[in-house]
């Protein structure tokens, strides 16, 4: 089941999101980014929470801040369930189009962007510290509504 997430589900929130990064963010990033009216998040959950996704839509455009799935709840279909739901709430709230960043050495997550209906639309060199040095940040971007099952 997904369900709406609001600064109340900052600690949970960042809890998940430490177990699936590096770099998480912090309660307190995650509770101010939920305090602005233009930014969402969606929480998947089938018993404990799987995964979330947190975007914002403005003025007709919307994206994907990150994406946060349990370790054991990945290759389920858990992202693929959020992203169309993000998109689906991006929609509803006016957006036309939704883009995201995506680290260029993240394999995976770059295929289910591509499946979804991602394509790319630029480079942001150097975006993200990795252990082996800075990694490129690949900028994708689509068009909504047409979730893509």
């Amino acid at each position: 089941m997904i369900e709406a997430a609001s600064a109340n589900d900052a600690a949970l929130l960042a809890q998940l999101h430490q177990r699936a990064f590096a770099r998480p963010w912090s309660e307190a990033e995650i509770a101010r980014l939920l305090d602005n009216a233009t930014t969402f998040a969606l929480i998947a959950r089938a018993g404990p929470v799987q995964g979330f996704v947190m975007a914002w839509a403005a003025a007709g455009d919307s994206e994907m801040l990150t994406l946060a799935v349990a370790p054991e709840a990945r290759r389920k279909g858990v992202a693929m369930s959020l992203v169309n739901a993000a998109g689906v709430a991006a929609l509803a709230r006016g957006a036309a189009t939704m883009h995201l960043e995506v680290a260029e050495d993240n394999g995976p997550a770059r295929a289910l962007y591509v499946k979804l209906g991602y394509e790319e639309a630029g480079v942001r060199p150097a975006y993200y510290a990795g252990a082996g040095g800075a990694v490129d940040a690949i900028v994708m971007r689509r068009r909504l509504p047409r979730p893509v099952v």
